[in-house]
């Protein structure tokens, strides 16, 4: 997880941020997640997709959350943006103030068994 401080309160969030031109999503969380806390991960499969626009914006945000297995950390540091990496249990998460409602519901359908196949995803063309 990460912690990040937003509207001058901390929250945790799962590593997050953006495809960039030419990215698939693979690498993208690949990436993002070196970028946000050091470690090298390998995706296994995706959980979802969510839409969701926060409250008083006009912006709708498309999450896609995955299921990686950590390869190991690479670097010490991480994004500006981010506070703090760290591990947490379920129960430390759940008692945690959150970005969105979207960490909890990712924690949730990955508890239900919600993991399908990354071949869900056609680069062929990118």
């Amino acid at each position: 997880m990460v912690k990040e401080t937003i509207g001058g309160k901390q929250v945790i969030n799962q590593p997050a941020g953006h495809v960039e031109n030419g990215e698939s999503l693979e690498k993208a969380i690949i990436r993002e997640t070196q970028e946000e806390t050091g470690w090298l991960v390998k995706p296994e499969g995706i959980i979802g997709i969510y839409p969701f626009t926060p409250e008083g914006q006009n912006s709708t945000y498309h999450r896609a959350c995955f299921f990686c297995s950590p390869i190991k950390q690479v670097s010490q540091t991480i994004d500006e943006d981010i506070d703090e990496a760290f591990w947490l249990s379920e129960t430390e998460i759940t008692e945690s103030p959150h970005r969105s409602p979207l960490v909890k519901k990712c924690i949730e359908d990955y508890k239900n068994g919600t993991i399908l196949p990354l071949a869900l995803f056609c680069n062929d063309y990118l």
